[in-house]
This record gives C-alpha cells, structure tokens and sequence, in this order.
C-alpha cells in the first residue's frame, strides 16, 4: 500500500489523489496493440495500491490512438463498463481542444464545445470527466476568451476543473485570476528541467496549483533500457524525436550513466529516482509517468514514497548542470512551432 498522498490544486483542492499520477496513452498508442486485460489490470493495480478515500490520477486525451482518435478513450469506456465501481476511485483528465485541419490548438467556443461533447461520448455513461485542459495553448484567440469558453463549458456540467498544458507562467497566472485552475500539465524531468519549467512550478506553487509532470522519464531514456536508437521498436513515434536520433542519443547518454549510478547508490531503478526528483520539487508536484503494464504501475506508484535526502537531490541536481542535453524536445521544432510554452 502507497503510503504518501497529495491534494490537488484550485477548485480541486479537497481531492486527495496518490503522489504519482498514471499516463495512458501509449495503452493506445503503441505500434503493437496491448489487450483491454492488460491495460485494465495495469489501471486497477494503480487504484488498488492506494490508501482507502484517494483517488488514481488518471489522465488521457481525445487523439490518444495512433489514427489520433477516441480509442484511448473507447478503452476507458470499456474499463469503466466492466469495473463500474472504479469510477469513484478515479481522478480523469483529458487533453481536447485541437482542430483536425490543419491540427492545432483551437480555443474558439466551437471547437471546446465539440472536444468535450466528444469526449463525453467516447468515455460512455459510467465516467464524467473531471478535469479538462487545452492540450495546447491557441495563440490566435485571446486567453480571456479561451477561460471564458472553458469556464461557460464548467458551468454547463461538462466538466468539474480546468487545466492548462504546455502553457508559460505568465499564462499560467493571468488564467487563474479569471478562474481557479486545478493543474498545469508541463514535461518535467531531469532531461526537461529549464527555465520555462522552473518558472512555472514556481508560479504554480504560489498559485495552489497541481503541476501535473509528463515525461519525468524522459520518453523512457531516464531509465537506462533503451540504449541506442535500433531499441525503439518499429513504428514507434519516438523514432520521430530529435533527442531519439542517434547523434544526440549518443551525446546524451552519460546524463543517464550518472543518474543510473545515484540510484544504484540509492537502492532504487533509475524510473523511481527521476520520478522521486521529479516529486522533490514541492509539494504540489505530481509525476505523470505512462504505463501499460500492471508492474510498470507499481514500480512507477512505490516512487512516490520514496524520499530523496539533501544530499540526493542535490546530486541529482548536479548531473543536470554538469550534462546539459542536446536536441529539442519533440521534432526539430521552434516552441512556437510545437506550440510549447504559450
């Protein structure tokens, strides 16, 4: 049983959800298909490992498939139809909000309305969902009118919280003044670990807002198992990523071999001390690793009662500074092209 716990932010601060949330999107995503038993087993033993009254964090999106469809979500109807009682036991959010043509963020009132009807649709009877976010930040509407279409949709029932994802602090904070926002979803992990992200933890904490960190292992690469690019399967979108392409995966291989040693040191796999460091941040920080399996679940949960001392976390710290990575986060894209940090 996970013993640590932590509250989330804004309108959802009387909810307590276990300290490393569960990402779903390679359960749909991957070039090899994974059976609606394996993925609910890995869901359910996420659930089950928490103390009684907290909630799995559960997050997902309307184009998690690889034809960028609801399967993700058509998989959680199904799980939610066989296991009913799970759905109490669940804090769901959801990523909408992108125009099909061409694919982008749209935060006009249309587009937000139809993302989350469609949502709603996909995930049947048995599940509301509970927390929406843009999955990007639209640069051609103004904020104040993507929170105003957000929190109209709120108070229709849609949903019960908002976040934001892939947003900059200031964003963060001028969103929050027009309403409470429950978590901001940015990539946090050792290999992600800039400015930007160290800009909007900060604001965030200040804020009483959950930073929800996607990626804490880097993709996979924090854990030292992949180690060269012909590892990647066939058909795997990492292929795509720049950091994944062998010239950077080579000059970003001794970040790795140092984190690899601190948890040697430490007694622990090298996924549970970037989630660990990932958590050290505050208090408000809640991991959001992916998983497809029930022992990866685990593995990834138990990471959140670990506790890394000073002398850890700064040696974590210190192969950051010592190891600066090489490549861009996604596709050899500017963040304004990716539509990163908005």
């Amino acid at each position: 049983m996970i013993s640590h716990t932590i509250k989330l932010g804004g309108t959802a601060s009387s909810i307590t959800v276990g300290p490393v949330a569960h990402g779903l999107m390679m359960m749909t995503g991957s070039p090899v298909p994974i059976s609606d038993e394996q993925a609910f087993e890995s869901i359910k033993a996420g659930v089950d490992a928490l103390p009684p009254g907290t909630k799995a964090f559960l997050n997902s999106g309307e184009f998690y498939a690889r034809d960028f469809g609801t399967g993700n979500l058509q998989l959680l109807s199904r799980f939610f139809a066989k296991y009913p009682e799970y759905a109490d036991k669940t804090f769901l959010s959801v990523k909408g909000g992108m125009s099909r043509q061409p694919f982008g963020p749209d935060g006009s009132m249309e587009c937000l309305r139809a993302s989350v009807e469609n949502i709603q649709n996909a995930l049947g009877p048995n599940k509301k969902l509970d927390l929406f976010e843009p999955a990007r930040i639209d640069r051609n509407t103004p904020l104040e009118t993507i929170m105003n279409n957000l929190v109209t949709l709120l108070k229709e029932g849609k949903f019960s919280h908002i976040g934001l994802s892939e947003c900059n602090a200031n964003t963060l904070r001028k969103a929050n003044a027009i309403y409470p926002i429950t978590a901001a979803e940015i990539e946090v992990s050792p290999w992600a670990y800039g400015d930007n992200q160290k800009a909007v933890i900060s604001t965030a904490r200040e804020l009483n807002i959950t930073v929800l960190a996607y990626g804490p292992l880097g993709k996979g690469y924090l854990t030292g198992q992949i180690k060269s690019p012909s590892d990647i399967p066939e058909g795997d979108f990492r292929s795509h990523f720049t950091r994944f392409k062998e010239e950077y995966f080579k000059a970003n291989w001794a970040l790795v071999e140092s984190l690899v040693a601190v948890a040697e040191k430490k007694g622990v796999t090298p996924a549970q001390l970037s989630i660990a460091w990932v958590a050290s941040l505050g208090p408000h920080m809640l991991p959001l690793p992916g998983s497809s399996k029930a022992s990866r679940t685990l593995e990834n949960l138990q990471a959140g009662d670990i506790e890394l001392t000073p002398e850890e976390v700064k040696a974590v710290d210190d192969i950051i500074v010592a190891n600066p990575v090489v490549g861009d986060r996604y596709f050899g894209q500017s963040d304004e092209e990716a539509h990163l940090w908005a």
